[in-house]
């Protein structure tokens, strides 16, 4: 994992902050993704999970569904996805099946993080793909939006 990040990088994940707190409307955790490629979001999701009764609906399965609609290929090549948290195990698979070639997050999961705080997915060296992945981007913005969602509920 690396912590270097490109001048666009915060200007995107800043986006999926925005994309996050959509999930609030819906009483879902705010996380939000959102798939680039050349400079276009071709892809973006929030959580879905309490709106669609979905334990699936997380934010980097329906940005990376809607980025292989948008390029008609399961492979999504040539791109980065970012999202506000450590992604989980389902959707670190997923990440790895898509050929997803960065990764970019903002907080880390110390409960289900599959991108090196639980499991390392990602890094996973018997699987066919490995992308690059950078932690750490906005962490703290991040992480204020999980607290504030969670802080009532604690």
């Amino acid at each position: 994992m690396s912590s270097h990040f490109f001048p666009r990088d915060e200007y995107f994940m800043r986006m999926a902050l925005r994309e996050a707190t959509r999930a609030l409307a819906h009483d879902d955790i705010p996380v939000g993704a959102l798939v680039v490629r050349e400079g276009e979001v071709i892809g973006t999701g929030h959580n879905e999970r309490e709106l669609r009764s979905d334990p699936t609906a997380h934010a980097e399965l329906i940005a990376l569904r809607d980025a292989a609609r948008t390029l008609g290929s399961w492979r999504v090549l040539d791109s980065v996805m970012y999202v506000t948290l450590e992604p989980c195990a389902m959707c670190a698979g997923a990440i790895v099946l898509a050929r997803i070639p960065r990764l970019v997050f903002g907080t880390t999961d110390p409960k289900a993080g599959a991108a090196g705080s639980v499991l390392n997915v990602l890094a996973e060296p018997r699987l066919n793909h490995s992308p690059q992945v950078q932690s750490g981007l906005l962490a703290a913005d991040c992480a204020d939006l999980l607290r504030s969602f969670f802080a009532p509920r604690r």
